[in-house]
């Protein structure tokens, strides 16, 4: 790169005008999927703390260093059943959440605030 694309490339004005191009993340989110509180909006919050919440079960599992089936045995369920929670591709319900929290011997409190 010649000295004088590198003056440019690195000038604040340079950066200023890629910051001003970049989308916000709320942004971005109203564009995909509507704005907050529409159905379409709420549907996708609700799949990502879906995600969330098994990727937390998930990853607790691993550190018990314990399988799909082992937990599922636990639970009495199948082990398709924990492989689907864990790949999102079910909505798990609270008492699914409380019941492999507890298989997991985690501790959770509700707090009001």
């Amino acid at each position: 790169m010649d000295k004088k694309i590198r003056e440019i490339y690195y000038s604040d004005e340079y950066k200023e005008n890629k910051l001003n191009k970049l989308q916000t993340s709320s942004a971005r989110l109203d564009k995909e999927y509507g704005p907050k509180s529409s159905p379409s909006r709420e549907a996708f919050e609700a799949r990502a703390k879906s995600f969330y919440y098994a990727e937390i079960l998930k990853e607790q599992r691993k550190q018990q260093k314990m399988t799909q089936q082992q937990l599922a045995d636990k639970i009495g369920k199948k082990r398709e059943f924990i492989s689907n929670i864990e790949r999102g591709n079910s909505d798990m319900q609270l008492s699914t959440f409380l019941l492999i929290s507890n298989a997991l011997g985690l501790r959770y409190s509700l707090v009001v605030g």
